[in-house]
């Protein structure tokens, strides 16, 4: 019993160890190294800069400013190449191409892009030209709105008009209340004998801000 035990082990280990070294081996015979050169179809120039893609891999490589490239991939796979200015190709690499290495040349088609028509005419005369330097409406890149939303005046009138949100309106609330308690027992000062709002009342004077219109004292005095 032992012994049949031990023959039918050796057996199992066996055929374990030469199924690895087979699939080791089929492994390693399915995988090619491609050296290769891309090169115009016309003249046989170097196409520098060309992408090679292994489809549905995620890999790839750029060919060098000669047009050399090498990649590692499988036999069976597709090689995807592509470039600005070139129609793309296509490369099925052969199943059972025999050994490891494989060099190859891939010729790249330039492609012809039609632009629209751009007709560039002068002014017809030094009057016209002059008018449009004046009248015409250039539109404001992004750093003179943001110089013009950053103005003085504009942030003082935003400000007399804007409402003020959640966090103003809870700091509004709690200076009054903070105002109110130092004066808890006892009657609170009149402004009108304030030597700093009487100060601040003839200054608004002066400016005219009570001949304005949505003029924000007066709802103060």
């Amino acid at each position: 019993m032992g012994l049949k035990w031990f023959t039918y082990r050796f057996i199992f280990v066996c055929l374990l160890c030469f199924g690895l070294t087979a699939n080791a081996q089929v492994g390693f015979d399915n995988i090619i190294q491609i050296d290769g050169v891309t090169m115009t179809a016309d003249s046989l120039r170097a196409v520098p800069d060309v992408t090679v893609l292994v489809r549905n891999k995620n890999r790839g490589v750029e060919s060098g400013y000669m047009g050399v490239f090498s990649i590692v991939c499988y036999k069976g796979d597709t090689l995807e190449f592509s470039c600005i200015g070139y129609r793309p190709k296509q490369y099925v690499i052969a199943k059972d191409l025999p050994g490891n290495l494989y060099s190859m040349v891939q010729l790249m088609v330039q492609d012809t892009f039609y632009l629209p028509e751009t007709i560039i005419k002068p002014l017809p005369s030094k009057e016209e030209f002059n008018y449009a330097f004046e009248n015409w409406h250039i539109p404001n890149d992004q750093y003179e709105l943001a110089r013009r939303n950053t103005n003085a005046y504009v942030l003082r009138a935003l400000s007399y008009t804007l409402p003020r949100d959640g966090r103003e309106a809870q700091a509004r609330l709690q200076q009054e209340q903070a105002r109110a308690a130092v004066y808890y027992g006892q009657q609170q000062p009149m402004n009108i004998l304030n030597p700093i709002a009487w100060g601040q009342f003839f200054e608004a004077w002066k400016r005219g801000d009570f001949r304005r219109q949505n003029n924000p004292f007066r709802a103060s005095y």
